[in-house]
């Protein structure tokens, strides 16, 4: 019995200490969701503002301008790019993403030889590896909490440098959008080719002193490079805000298990106190029959 009790009591301490790190860790997913959702928002301002200028630029070129990354042309290979975590304990942030690109795949018809990937973190690059995806870069694409325009770059150009070489026709992001720090929804953006330049007509007229046309093959890589970097933005909140509400909901079980095993213990210990007593008063009965 006292092993018994000894094992409950070091399966206590145990969960307590887990629920104590998880805690921990809610506490700085919390805070990373409050700055990385501020950064986020205020990125947004940025891209408005670029794709309404970009949108008069492509509206004031000439009738006959055509650029690679505007021209839709027969798909016959796609590429998809996974934005994911560097670390787990993330719920099913991760695997949700790896859940929607199968689906995907099978609604395309598409089998794993004819598609290209790449992935933003750890975790895509290991699952796209494992696999056997067709892989733009041999190196995973490491993104830091405090994410980094430089970080991506590389990445994005390799993604645009394909398309312009005919490696591949079609470019789809994979992300988590936030929505709430309850919700996430799994979003599916075709980059490449432009279709859409969704800006508002503005009065003014700016003067390009190379021309729109040469501006606009300058343009509109970074236009893309920078969707990417606002869709990663958007991501690395899904992902604190996963993260954070798993270590809550860790935590709520540790405690809940704790809970359990205290009640367990309690009525260990009670029943052990019960038999020693029971031994105590055996054995005083039987010395007083003796006497």
């Amino acid at each position: 019995m006292a092993n018994s009790l000894r094992e409950v009591k070091q399966r206590i301490q145990s969960t307590e200490n887990t629920a104590q790190i998880t805690k921990a860790m809610y506490m700085v997913s919390s805070s990373k969701v409050k700055k990385a959702e501020r950064i986020y928002k205020g990125y947004q301002d940025f891209m408005l503002r670029k794709a309404n200028l970009v949108h008069q630029m492509v509206a004031k070129a000439s009738e006959d301008f055509t650029h690679p990354l505007l021209t839709e042309r027969p798909i016959l290979r796609t590429a998809f790019l996974l934005v994911t975590s560097d670390r787990g304990l993330a719920g099913a942030y991760n695997s949700s993403i790896y859940k929607a690109l199968e689906e995907k795949l099978n609604e395309l018809n598409l089998e794993k030889q004819n598609v290209l990937c790449g992935a933003i973190g750890k975790q895509g690059f290991a699952y796209l590896k494992r696999n056997k995806y067709n892989l733009i870069k041999d190196t995973p694409t490491l993104v830091r909490d405090d994410v980094m325009f430089i970080d991506i770059l590389p990445l994005a150009k390799s993604f645009i440098e394909s398309y312009l070489l005919g490696e591949i026709d079609k470019l789809i992001i994979v992300y988590n959008h936030y929505i709430n720090s309850l919700s996430l929804e799994i979003r599916f953006e075709e980059l490449l080719p432009i279709m859409s330049l969704k800006g508002k007509e503005s009065s003014v007229d700016y003067i390009y002193e190379t021309g729109i046309e040469k501006t606009l093959n300058l343009v509109l890589p970074m236009y893309i490079e920078d969707m990417i970097y606002g869709i990663i933005l958007d991501a690395k909140v899904s992902e604190h805000s996963a993260r954070m509400n798993s270590m809550r909901n860790a935590t709520d079980n540790a405690t809940e298990v704790i809970a359990k095993l205290q009640l367990l213990y309690n009525r260990a210990r009670q029943g052990a106190i019960t038999t020693e007593l029971i031994d105590i008063i055996g054995g005083a009965n039987a010395i007083g029959g003796d006497a």
